[in-house]
């Protein structure tokens, strides 16, 4: 049976792929998005969503913008949010206004207007660092590091010992670890759902996503994901910038794979009042794809510049645990990550990117947020 479905953010590069999938799937899509330039550039933001998806600009910490929207709404997606580790460091009151106050702003509408289920964006940046296990076998949910400095010989987690963590897929039931303020405001993003969903008679669903990539990404935003800002570095003929010693390692999903989890964790019965990964359940080390992504762009003479920094808030690796998503959503990434690649590719040979990872990197460095 087709609902009418609003989509928070619905204009930035996921909530596009969701409208889309959602709409194939026969629903009606409405869309609040304030647009903003860091996101969508100086290009008309909506030009890239479905024209049969219905635009709202407001900003989801106007109460009566938000009420409006709801009007007739079966169900939300809450992508609405600022993204950015690094930039959440030193623009605080920005990030948790939109975030958590933007989130508090739409349940208390949704008490007057209550919905059926609540799918609300979160992120992998929750858990700080993943899952590790250490010499004698056991699992460390509390990894840490030594104090990042210039050029450090070893960047990886140890235990008391000094001895090396071997890192594994992190799953759902691993304690938080919040290392930066983006990472506290989709805490918070979560907390507020699960807490506020079934006391007004709704179902709420989080989705943890990890590396979202595909075309569409805002190529200028340099706190956008990591694919797309070494995408726009090799589009302007400049080295990726890696931080530390680029063997981090993550896990990078498409975003159709993750369109696809959001319609599903709409619908599934079984998906009520859960917290889910959304990842590929395969992981890569940054160098690694900085490389191919250089190689399917015609780029291979373009090497990476490796920085030998670490960023305040970042963390070594983190890879996802598929399994829960797997078992309750029937959900597994189906995107092949070579033709992803050559996807994006061919997507970025059409744009024009504003190169801005050197003003990321003087704006973290001014605050002392780069070791």
């Amino acid at each position: 049976m087709a609902e009418t479905i609003l989509i928070t953010g619905g204009a930035g590069f996921i909530g596009r792929f969701v409208a889309d999938e959602l709409l194939a799937r026969g629903n009606r899509v409405r869309v609040l998005d304030n647009l903003i330039d860091q996101v969508h550039g100086a290009a008309d933001g909506a030009a890239m969503l479905n024209n049969e998806a219905e635009l709202i600009r407001a900003d989801v910490r106007d109460k009566a913008a938000v009420s409006r929207a709801l009007n007739g709404v079966d169900a939300v997606v809450h992508l609405a949010a600022e993204v950015g580790v690094g930039q959440s460091m030193y623009e605080v009151e920005r990030y948790t206004s939109t975030n958590d106050v933007g989130t508090a702003v739409l349940f208390e509408a949704l008490i007057d207007a209550p919905v059926r289920r609540v799918v609300t964006a979160s992120s992998m940046s929750i858990y700080g660092e993943g899952l590790y296990r250490d010499a004698e076998g056991e699992l460390v949910q509390d990894a840490d590091r030594p104090t990042l400095r210039d050029g450090q010989a070893n960047w990886e987690p140890v235990d008391d010992l000094g001895r090396p963590l071997t890192p594994v897929a992190t799953p759902e039931w691993k304690r938080p670890n919040l290392a930066s303020i983006y990472a506290l405001n989709k805490y918070v993003q979560e907390r507020t759902t699960h807490i506020m969903a079934a006391p007004y008679g709704m179902e709420g669903v989080c989705l943890r996503l990890f590396n979202v990539y595909g075309p569409g990404q805002a190529l200028s935003n340099p706190y956008t994901g990591v694919l797309a800002i070494f995408a726009s570095r090799l589009l302007n003929g400049q080295q990726p910038m890696i931080f530390e010693d680029g063997e981090q390692r993550r896990d990078f999903v498409h975003v159709r794979d993750v369109a696809r989890a959001f319609a599903d964790a709409l619908v599934l019965p079984q998906a009520a009042g859960g917290t889910f990964n959304i990842g590929s359940g395969h992981h890569r080390s940054v160098t690694e794809v900085a490389t191919e992504l250089a190689r399917a762009m015609g780029k291979n003479a373009i090497e990476p510049e490796i920085v030998g920094k670490a960023r305040i808030g970042d963390i070594r690796h983190c890879f996802c645990d598929t399994s829960l998503a797997a078992d309750r959503l029937g959900f597994r990434a189906e995107a092949d990550f070579q033709a992803g690649l050559a996807e994006l590719a061919e997507w970025v040979a059409q744009q024009t990117a504003h190169d801005r990872v050197a003003e990321m990197r003087a704006q973290l460095e001014a605050r002392g947020l780069v070791a």
